[in-house]
């Protein structure tokens, strides 16, 4: 399943999306393969030398030649595989120009995606076709959230990392005040019977928002007994009502009630991304204010205590936008490496010794190369969003680099 493929694993299947959705060939030339878990290689080689056949018709040759060679390349990787991966496989391969006509170059990506995929496809086409894979990556359980008291009703969603806050209802149930004219009694009942509507109103919003979604759970909360007369008096569809999972005291209503939810919900929600992120962040922070020589931070100081093998943890932004970038002249031979900061952008250069035009060789991001300096040293590595607050302070305060240490740095 998507949640149990670590931070690193998904950011990286994430930036190859990326990547993959930026090429573009002359023609239709690139080749998108789906392959669903059970079907044999067999039957798939030999689909893809009837498609190597029909290739030949082709008119243009330039384009024949880079599909046929594409196949090729998918079928020499085939080539590697007994049976195919228990999720399936995704396979991206085609002719990406590299500058004029002539310089385009065969590329392939093989991924095992991370959940099975649901039947064969092969798609031949100037884009690669990338919709089933980048559905895999959304997010397929959330969380409904229900924040209330006797004057209002606020509904939110947590899916993942974001919280989206849906919308607020007010109750117009009467405050307890003097009944004036009208004796106590019926004051009450008339509190009851608008009180009563009130909750039959919140059921019918939540029903709206959350009964034909994948919800993992629903949380109630709120100041007050309004929380627990509403959930233990089962208003809520009987689907909703069986996954409510937890209710709260909170001493905040509508948006800001949504936020002491989730921090009241902490042991409920440990699993979603959101408080682990939080969690991760406010750990390095609180070792930061009582024991300084047990963390670092910063792209210069981490990298040495990585490399000398001490660092425990990385926790690295996924918004850090550094690159280096290696170019190759393809007349001589010579070589060079930049470093990019912001979006990457390749801007081709000419070759310092003959004049040649340069072409990218290699594109490493800051984040990958700190991922492979920890993983060496067998260092745990989280990818931190900024769509929290944590993750913001990670990024702007810290540089987006910071590390947890073995043992201290004294």
């Amino acid at each position: 399943m998507l949640e149990k493929r670590s931070s690193v694993e998904l950011y990286r299947l994430k930036k190859l999306i990326e990547e993959l959705e930026s090429k573009e060939g002359r023609g239709t030339e690139l080749i998108s393969l789906y392959i669903p878990p059970g079907r044999p290689i067999a039957d798939v080689m030999s689909h893809l030398r009837e498609e190597y056949g029909t290739a030949a018709n082709i008119k243009s040759k330039s384009t024949r030649k880079n599909v046929q060679d594409a196949i090729e390349s998918i079928m020499q990787r085939l080539k590697l595989f007994k049976t195919v991966p228990q999720n399936g496989l995704a396979i991206f391969c085609g002719a990406i120009p590299r500058g004029p006509p002539g310089t385009e170059k065969i590329e392939i990506y093989v991924i095992e995606p991370p959940e099975p995929i649901s039947t064969y496809y092969y798609r031949c086409d100037s884009r690669f076709y990338l919709e089933p894979i980048k559905e895999m990556l959304t997010e397929k359980e959330f969380y409904g959230l229900i924040v209330m008291d006797r004057s209002s009703a606020t509904f939110a969603i947590l899916k993942g990392r974001r919280v989206e806050i849906l919308e607020t209802i007010t109750s117009g149930v009467p405050g307890k005040h003097d009944a004036g004219g009208q004796s106590a009694r019926r004051f009450q009942r008339l509190i009851e019977l608008a009180a009563h509507d009130f909750y039959k109103r919140v059921a019918e919003h939540a029903e709206k928002h959350f009964l034909n979604v994948n919800l993992k759970g629903i949380i109630i909360g709120g100041p007050g007994p309004t929380k627990n007369e509403f959930y233990t008096g089962n208003y809520l569809h009987y689907q909703l009502q069986s996954k409510v999972i937890s209710v709260e005291d909170l001493g905040y209503t509508e948006e800001p009630g949504v936020y002491e939810l989730i921090e009241k919900s902490r042991e409920v929600l440990k699993d979603v991304e959101l408080l682990r992120e939080k969690n991760l962040v406010q750990n390095f922070l609180e070792l930061l204010a009582k024991s300084m020589n047990y963390v670092t931070y910063g792209e210069k100081e981490v990298r040495d205590k990585l490399e000398k093998g001490i660092v425990k943890l990385l926790l690295i932004s996924s918004d850090i936008e550094k690159y280096r970038v290696k170019f190759k002249c393809q007349s001589c031979g010579f070589e060079k490496e930049v470093t990019q900061e912001g979006k990457l952008v390749i801007v081709r250069e000419n070759c310092e010794k003959c004049g040649g035009i340069m072409y990218e060789e290699e594109v490493k991001s800051l984040v990958e190369e700190f991922i492979e300096l920890a993983e060496k040293t067998k260092a745990q590595v989280e990818i931190i969003s900024t769509e929290t607050n944590e993750g913001k302070i990670l990024l702007k305060s810290f540089g987006g680099i910071v590390a947890i240490l073995r043992y201290s740095s004294e």
